[in-house]
């Protein structure tokens, strides 16, 4: 993408010094840390290695945790089990090639996702690999934000007021919105912080709640762990469904090179360590909400758990609100972890390649029109368990559990048939079945909900 002139910028913009980069480390010229300075991904790097930790739950614990009771339902004791284990491996493993790739060349860092791929694969076929994925995840997770706030204030609604007459979905999902239309004005990664901090607290709350709440309801009478489907057919675009649902909760991928970019490096101190250990302690909260909802969730309600588990919660009626809203506070915070790099792809697109003036105008239009675009389509399309489907198996396969493997291949080139070498086409193989099986079984799930569905109704 072309620049504007170094006169341009300096008029622009106040260059501002990066104390955390020692000078023979950046080699990055004038014109470009003024750039740097503006745009939302690298316009402050002084986070701390917590930072990085609930950066990460946010991004990962989401709407996915809520639907794994029922991808187990569709899944199976065997097969569940052993996919959800096998994600948690993977993915951490791929998580772990990404940090170790950010500072790989001497002087620099690729702060982006697109730009490690034009590492790998060269200027242009990286761009055209890696944003299109991206896009679909990060625009595709907030769409599907949107609704699961939208779903989860209705609840609170619901479950509060019995006797009140019943608001159509559509409103929850716009004052879900509005509260997005003030944030997504935040210029940066660290000025969400505290939005992240609260959102990783609420996401290992709201699970706790999750599977208690299922303990304390108990194992429902006849309770049948078979496959839902009343045929094979339906049972196998069902198990595809499920792997699409289950690669949605695996999802953080997408964003972890832009919250490494927050945090200072020197050739001494590189960014790695700091945001390895995050990664660590976000991991292990994963688990921590993952496996119990899951299994527990299945294990009392077998396969008559909705698609939303705490749906099928019904009482303590105060406790099962307050999840609820728990929700609403995480995925709030989710949806902006997954908005501020799409904002910096607007912005780097506006101000470098068609050399819009910097200023709050230009960010406030973009952003505004950007949080318009995600409501519209969350109003048009609210099927949350296909959109976890169908999104899940599309985007997040390649981009969470293997195009980091690709990456890793092309650029350090391991010797054939050595560990690493194996354990990466592993990976693919395994990430390839994923895509191209679970949005097969995503896509049955919403064509079959749309011929019953009422727009905007």
């Amino acid at each position: 993408m072309g620049t504007q002139s170094t006169d341009y910028v300096k008029s622009s913009f106040d260059i501002k010094s990066q104390t955390e980069d020692t000078p023979n480390f950046d080699e990055r010229t004038a014109e470009q840390k003024a750039i740097d300075d503006w745009l939302p991904i690298t316009s402050s790097r002084n986070a701390k290695w917590y930072y990085s930790a609930f950066h990460n739950v946010t991004a990962m614990v989401g709407a996915g945790v809520l639907s794994l009771p029922y991808a187990m339902s569709n899944l199976g004791w065997g097969p569940g089990v052993a996919i959800l284990i096998l994600s948690w491996i993977i993915t951490f493993y791929t998580l772990w090639q990404m940090v170790e790739m950010h500072e790989m060349v001497p002087g620099k860092r690729f702060d982006r996702y697109h730009e490690l791929g034009q590492e790998a694969f060269g200027e242009k076929l990286g761009l055209y690999i890696v944003v299109p994925q991206q896009l679909i995840v990060e625009v595709g997770v907030d769409i599907v934000y949107m609704v699961t706030g939208g779903t989860s204030l209705k609840k609170i609604h619901d479950t509060v007021c019995e006797d009140c007459p019943k608001i159509k979905l559509t409103y929850f999902i716009m004052i879900f919105a509005s509260v997005h239309f003030v944030l997504s004005h935040l210029p940066n990664f660290n000025s969400i912080s505290g939005v992240s901090l609260a959102a990783a607290i609420m996401s290992l709350t709201y699970s706790t709640i999750a599977w208690t709440a299922s303990i304390h309801k108990g194992m429902q009478e006849h309770v049948h762990y078979g496959y839902r489907g009343k045929n094979t057919s339906e049972n196998t675009f069902n198990f595809f469904n499920a792997l699409g649902d289950v690669a949605f909760a695996y999802a953080g991928h997408n964003v972890v090179l832009e919250i490494q970019a927050t945090i200072p490096s020197t050739p001494e101190k590189p960014s790695k360590g700091p945001m390895w250990r995050g990664v660590v302690v976000a991991y292990i909260i994963v688990a921590l909400c993952y496996f119990p909802v899951a299994l527990i969730g299945f294990y009392m309600f077998g396969d008559q758990v909705a698609d939303n588990i705490l749906v099928s919660l019904e009482k303590p009626k105060w406790l099962i609100a307050a999840a609820n809203m728990f929700v609403v506070i995480h995925v709030i915070g989710s949806y902006q972890i997954y908005a501020m790099p799409v904002f910096d792809m607007m912005e780097t697109l506006l101000v470098k390649k068609l050399n819009f003036k910097p200023s709050m105008i230009l960010r406030f239009v973009t952003r505004t029109s950007y949080v318009a675009f995600t409501m519209f389509v969350a109003i048009t399309f609210p099927f949350f368990g296909g959109l976890l489907g169908f999104f899940g198996g599309f985007a997040f396969a390649p981009t969470t559990y293997f195009l980091p493997c690709v990456m890793w291949l092309a650029i350090y080139k391991p010797k054939r048939f050595s560990l690493s070498w194996c354990t990466n086409w592993i990976c693919i193989i395994l990430g390839l079945c994923l895509m191209i099986l679970s949005p097969i079984g995503g896509l049955q799930n919403i064509i079959k909900k749309a011929k019953t569905y009422h727009f905007y109704s």
